[in-house]
C-alpha cells in the first residue's frame, strides 16, 4: 500500500513567527499534535509537536520578559522529516522508527499534500487493511 492511500490529507501550517500559545490554540482546534512551519513559498523550514509546547508554555512565567517575545521559529525543530506520496507504507513505518518521530511530512515532488503517522499506520492494521510482515 502506498503512503498516498493512507495519509491524512492537508497539512495543518504555522508561520515561523506564531506564538507558542497561538500554535497550541490551533493544535487543540485542529485535533493534531504537530503543525509544520512554512516558509512564504510553501516550503517546509520546521515543525513544532504537542510535547514541545507544553514544555515551553509550561515554563513561561507573566513576569518573563523573553517569553512574550517567544515564536515558534526559537523553538522549532528544523529537521522536516518526509517521505514521498508514491512510497510504501511499510517505508514510512520504517522510517518513523529508525528517526524516533510520530509522523512525517508527505510530499509529491516539492509541495506538501498530507501527514502519515505512526496512530494511522495502526489504525490499519487494527482494521486488518495492512498485514504486518
Amino acid at each position: 500500500m502506498k503512503v498516498k492511500e493512507a495519509m491524512n490529507l492537508g497539512v495543518i501550517t504555522i508561520s515561523a513567527d506564531t506564538r507558542p500559545l497561538e500554535a497550541f490554540e490551533k493544535m487543540y482546534k485542529e485535533g493534531v499534535r504537530r503543525l509544520f512551519v512554512m516558509d512564504e513559498y510553501g516550503k517546509p523550514e520546521g515543525v513544532i509537536s504537542y510535547s514541545d509546547l507544553v514544555g515551553v508554555l509550561g515554563s513561561i512565567r507573566p513576569t518573563n520578559k523573553e517569553a512574550g517575545s517567544l515564536e515558534i521559529k526559537d523553538i522549532m525543530s528544523e529537521n522536516v522529516i518526509t517521505i514521498d506520496a508514491d512510497d510504501q507504507i511499510e517505508d514510512a513505518a520504517n522510517l518513523m522508527l529508525r528517526a524516533d518521530v510520530s509522523g512525517l511530512l508527505v510530499m509529491e515532488g516539492e509541495k506538501p499534500v498530507g501527514v502519515i503517522t505512526k496512530t494511522d499506520i495502526c489504525r490499519m492494521v487494527a482494521a486488518e487493511l495492512l498485514v504486518p510482515v
